[in-house]
C-alpha cells in the first residue's frame, strides 16, 4: 500500500510540474489578455481538484465489499456514485462514528466511473463559476474544473495501468 502511494504521489507529482502548472499559467494569462477575466481562482480550483481526484478512486476503499464476503445485494448504482463523487463526506461520517451498510465490490477504477465524476464537475463548475450573461471566457471558466479533474483521474489510472 505504502509504495502504491508513493507511486501515485511522484507520478502526480511529475505530471503536474511538466504539464499542469505549465498549461495553468498559459490558461489563467490568456484568459485575461483575450477575455480581460481574472481565472486566478478557478485556476487555484483546479490545480486542487487535480491533486483530489489522482486520489479519488482510492478514498472509498472503506465501503468496499472484499470478494470472499458473504454475498449480498449489491448497492444501487447511485449509491455507487455517492460514494465516489462525495467520498470525503462519506469518510467524515465514518469517523464521526455513524456507521452506514454500504458495501460494494466497485473499485472506480474504470472510465465509466471518470465519465460520469467529469459530468458532476462540469456541473459543479457550472454553479461555482458562471457569471451572467455568460461569455466564452467564463464558459472557459466553467469547463476549467473538469478538465482539471479529469486529469487528475487519468493520471491515476496511468500509474495502476489501467489506460
Amino acid at each position: 500500500m505504502e509504495e502504491e502511494t508513493l507511486e501515485h504521489v511522484h507520478s502526480v507529482i511529475r505530471v503536474f510540474k511538466w504539464i499542469v502548472l505549465p498549461a495553468s499559467l498559459i490558461y489563467v494569462f490568456a484568459l485575461f489578455y483575450f477575455f480581460n477575466e481574472n481565472a486566478l481562482g478557478s485556476m487555484l480550483w483546479g490545480i486542487l481538484i487535480f491533486f483530489y481526484s489522482n486520489f479519488l478512486p482510492d478514498l472509498p476503499f472503506i465501503y468496499r465489499r472484499k470478494k470472499d464476503e458473504e454475498a449480498t445485494e449489491d448497492l444501487s448504482w447511485y449509491k455507487k456514485y455517492v460514494l465516489l463523487l462525495f467520498a470525503p463526506l462519506l469518510i467524515w461520517i465514518l469517523f464521526s462514528g455513524i456507521h452506514l451498510s454500504w458495501k460494494t465490490q466497485e473499485t472506480f477504477h474504470d472510465f465509466k466511473s471518470l465519465t460520469v465524476y467529469g459530468i458532476f464537475l462540469l456541473a459543479l463548475g457550472f454553479f461555482a463559476f458562471v457569471k451572467f450573461p455568460i461569455t466564452i471566457g467564463n464558459m472557459l471558466e466553467v469547463a476549467s474544473l473538469p478538465l482539471y479533474g479529469v486529469a487528475g483521474y487519468l493520471t491515476h489510472l496511468k500509474v495502476d495501468k489501467i489506460w
